[in-house]
């Protein structure tokens, strides 16, 4: 077959990245890294209230910067044959547009409006919002929240619109419709200046906006009124159609095109959530669990249909989420990466304040504390009597998801050291991660493996083999260090033609599995007994304490 290239880009929490890819082998030819300047810098967040906001600037300077970044590192005859680019991003991610499908904060009046930026997926702003939708949708005969696990979530679509709604009255009299990030980036690559011209992905409407087939669409208008007037023709401007990721949405815009260096025969495809097509990527197989892990997981698994069961307390479960023909299922956990992020920031504290002057100083410390950490920790034998913690520190997202829940530590004395502390912080994920496995094999969805895909996955090896012990099932780490970028790769292909289904993509462009962790059968009972200890007392703490 003739080569061909595509290129896929990875929108996540702190950066955005770009690959090109072969279609023939999936040889990765360049990529590049752009972090988002103005988020670097904490512009519009506030995190003593959980509020995150980005601004759509950094997706643009980045999109661009990288592509072509790419583009510049390989021979020109190169470039002339890429001819397509898919689009991954975080979700739920929405921001408020006019008409023309612009954020209302690329416009003058809400430039620095941060309640007119894109509301990052952690951001908990709406967790009163979410609750309301939960017991709006228990009056009603439909159940409009089975397909998303039962819970809907403060991280999600419809609880940061009626939130911002209710905040903000100018940017609630400005803003047209919302839309995805995941939907807004194809939007502008092709030239898009109608927002009803939007071509919404099934996959974020599925899994965050309460769309599915059994309802023909979204919930009926009532469902939305009813809750608050400010929702009043709302659903209405969304359209009722949705598109799985092996759809074009078009062709690249003229301008887009020359920004690029590129040709308008470049397709452009409906773009998806990070970690669906990070699964992809990782080649995930019916009923293995892929987790891709960063600063937070999610956890996706396929199965073919037709499929009986609806799973409750997930984060979805909708037809083509991640591959079309099968049901993609979602779980994750709201912080993994995040904690050992903020571990690490507790205690690199005296060094920023008292050696702000010594950069170099600095830096060393946080590039080495964590690697030095896990060093000791991985020495240490794990005994029933150490320290442990619960992993709710920026809440819970799976099972059944509550922003409200809280992180705590348990069994700590005058003796605990940072190691102690560090290796409960890397268990507790570990207990949450097991919490997930549970929650699909306890309602028939058997889990025949885990793929481990991520930084962390390739990166730790103390936390992977932890993981393995705590799951008691075997898990195998993707080769490429870019799973999510190369799935969107793979989909690029796929709307292009040039290979028809995302299976042979996966056959075709795949870069398969080079470890595998297996469970250490001296540990396994330890932590079995301690995963007990942190369930009775998550159990107690989210019964007693924080009940809402």
């Amino acid at each position: 077959m003739n080569e061909y290239y595509v290129v896929g880009v990875d929108y996540g929490t702190d950066s955005v990245r770009s690959v090109l890819v072969s279609t023939k082998d999936g040889r990765e030819l360049a990529s590049s890294v752009f972090h988002y300047p103005r988020w670097k810098k904490g512009l519009y967040n506030n995190p003593s209230v959980n509020q995150f906001r980005q601004h759509p600037l950094d997706y643009l300077d980045g999109l661009q910067e990288t592509i072509k970044s790419c583009l510049a590192a390989v021979a020109p005859e190169i470039a002339a044959q890429v001819v397509a680019i898919s689009v991954d991003t975080t979700g739920s991610t929405p921001v408020a547009v006019n008409k023309a499908g612009t954020p209302l904060s690329l416009t003058a009046d809400f430039a620095e409006n941060p309640n007119a930026m894109f509301i990052l997926w952690k951001d908990h702003t709406a967790t009163r919002e979410a609750k309301e939708i939960n017991d709006h949708a228990a009056t009603f005969d439909t159940d409009y929240l089975k397909y998303v696990g039962g819970v809907y979530s403060s991280e999600w679509f419809w609880s940061k619109i009626l939130r911002t709604y209710r905040v903000d009255a100018a940017v609630r009299e400005a803003t047209y419709t919302w839309v995805e990030h995941c939907d807004w980036i194809p939007f502008v690559l092709t030239g898009g200046n109608d927002a009803d011209a939007i071509k919404r992905s099934v996959c974020a409407a599925g899994h965050k906006g309460l769309w599915s087939e059994a309802f023909n669409g979204y919930p009926p208008s009532d469902f939305f009124e009813s809750l608050d007037s400010l929702l009043t023709g709302q659903v209405e401007r969304l359209g009722k159609d949705t598109y799985a990721s092996n759809t074009a949405v078009g062709n690249l815009s003229q301008e887009w095109a020359t920004n690029l260096g590129l040709s308008t025969n470049v397709v452009v495809g409906v773009g998806a959530f990070d970690c669906h097509m990070g699964a992809v990527g990782g080649q995930i197989e019916p009923y293995y669990l892929s987790k891709v892990m960063g600063t937070s997981t999610c956890d996706i698994l396929v199965a073919p249909k037709p499929l009986d069961i609806t799973v409750k307390g997930i984060c979805g479960q909708v037809d083509g989420s991640v591959i079309p023909g099968m049901i993609g299922l979602e779980a994750g956990q709201s912080a993994f990466g995040d904690a050992y992020a903020w571990f690490k920031n507790i205690l690199t504290w005296p060094l920023k304040n008292l050696f702000a002057d010594d950069a170099q100083l600095l830096q060393d410390a946080e590039d080495k504390l964590l690697i030095k950490l896990s060093a000791q920790a991985a020495q240490v034998k794990p005994d029933i009597t150490h320290p442990f913690s619960i992993d709710w520190l920026n809440g819970r997202r799976t099972p059944y998801a509550n922003q409200n829940l809280k992180g705590a530590f348990f069994d700590v004395n005058i003796s605990t050291d940072a190691v102690l502390l560090y290796r409960a912080v890397v268990e507790s994920t570990c207990f949450g991660a097991k919490k997930i496995v549970e929650c699909f094999v306890d309602q028939g969805i058997p889990v025949k493996g885990i793929i481990g895909l991520g930084g962390v996955a390739r990166k730790s090896t103390f936390i992977m083999q932890m993981m393995a012990d705590v799951l008691q099932m075997p898990i195998k780490i993707h080769s490429s260090e870019q799973t999510c970028a190369l799935g969107a790769a793979m989909f690029a292909a796929v709307v292009a033609g040039v290979h028809p289904s995302v299976e042979d993509a996966m056959v075709a462009m795949g870069q398969g599995f080079d470890m595998i962790y297996e469970p250490n059968p001296e540990t396994v009972k330890i932590y079995a007994d301690r995963y007990a200890k942190y369930n009775k007392t998550a159990a107690h703490l989210e019964q007693n304490l924080y009940h809402v």
